[in-house]
């Protein structure tokens, strides 16, 4: 069951909404527990593989290269650094990596050649790959899945009432392309939204029901609070209480059984008894480590030891869906068979100058 019928429209979706809370936590809690181990929580890290320099005015992202924060940009990150990041996430106890550029949208330049290499390295690791680099077309999607991705991320955000006063740059059905490119190429989909950015609980259910409108809704379905950063257009906007987190994770939860529910952004704003109340309702992925892309998180040993109190178990990698198979890149491929090939001219050569007795020219400088 991806979508519960008894909830598919505005109306039923704002009166489970507003239940008294501890009811709808223990139909949440009722639910989870008929598709999913409810011991089993996800540990994913959330990598920025590109940060700042972004053309689109988001509201709440500090990336984007026409607000003055803090964030210091850099270019993308070597095949080599991530695998070492996988690495240190992995011994951590992370299942799932998720790289995030801050682009627009793909193109098809060295810097996605890389990205592949960096999909195809993170899979063989058998750790769980995501990848959220802005919109994508049905070719970049396909090449994502043969490198070996198992998920796309874009988020819908909030609702296509709320999001103009958001967003400028991008269109709600610019997203909604993205996603379906994604699932034509057989990528599971993680999509979810942000709260807190001054909506209206309509727009909460309002995102829920673009989900729910879906052929097949996203197998993954993150709830993140905003994180206020200052100079931002958001940067005034009070914290959201836990309590809404709550609702919004059990309301998710009860709205797609199948989905996995993601307790991401703003957890740092949450105390150990919030985030066990998330667990309960249905939440079963937290991102682990200090930072989401740039803003802060719980760091590992913190998210250890609250496993530890409640019991929860690190879910492995796969256990949602089969390891995806990585295919040879034809494009990297032929770049590479290039590349061997000029080394070995160069090397022809040296060797051929050496052979020669080749001496380099002798310049005479005049001094008068």
């Amino acid at each position: 069951m991806k979508v519960n019928p008894k909830y598919n429209t505005k109306e039923a979706l704002l009166e489970l909404y507003n239940k008294p809370l501890l009811e709808l936590v223990f139909e949440a809690a009722t639910v989870h527990r008929q598709f999913h181990d409810p011991r089993e929580v996800q540990m994913s890290s959330l990598l920025s593989i590109k940060t700042g320099g972004c053309p689109e005015d988001c509201g709440y992202c500090p990336q984007a290269a026409r607000y003055h924060t803090e964030v210091d940009a850099h270019k993308l990150m070597s095949v080599e650094q991530v695998v070492e990041q996988a690495k240190n996430a992995k011994a951590n106890g992370s299942s799932r990596l998720c790289m995030g550029a801050a682009w627009r949208e793909v193109r098809d330049n060295k810097d996605f050649d890389n990205v592949i290499e960096m999909v195809q390295a993170v899979n063989a690791m058998d750790m769980e790959v995501c990848a959220t680099l802005g919109m994508l077309n049905e070719n970049q999607a396909q090449r994502l899945k043969n490198a070996g991705l198992f998920a796309y991320n874009h988020n819908l955000d909030t609702s296509p009432e709320f999001y103009g006063d958001v967003i400028s740059t991008r269109e709600y059905e610019d997203r909604l392309n993205t996603i379906e490119n994604a699932r034509k190429a057989g990528i599971s989909v993680c999509s979810g939204g942000i709260i807190g950015m001054g909506e209206a609980v309509e727009d909460r259910i309002g995102m829920l029901l673009s989900y729910m409108a879906m052929e097949t809704p996203p197998e993954s379905i993150p709830i993140n609070a905003l994180v206020a950063v200052e100079g931002t257009p958001l940067e005034e906007q009070k914290p959201i209480e836990q309590w809404e987190m709550i609702r919004m994770v059990a309301t998710s939860r009860i709205a797609f059984p199948e989905s996995v529910i993601r307790l991401s952004a703003g957890r740092t704003k949450m105390n150990m008894e919030g985030q066990a109340l998330c667990f309960l309702a249905g939440a079963g992925s937290i991102f682990a480590g200090d930072k989401l892309l740039t803003t802060p998180n719980p760091e590992f040993n913190e998210d250890k030891e609250m496993f530890d109190i409640l019991g929860l178990i690190p879910k492995a990698s796969f256990a949602d869906g089969e390891k995806p198979e990585t295919k040879p890149d034809p494009i990297i491929e032929a770049r590479k068979k290039k590349e061997a090939e000029r080394a070995e001219e160069l090397k022809a050569a040296r060797e051929a100058s050496e052979k020669n007795g080749f001496q380099p020219r002798k310049v005479t400088t005049i001094v008068d």
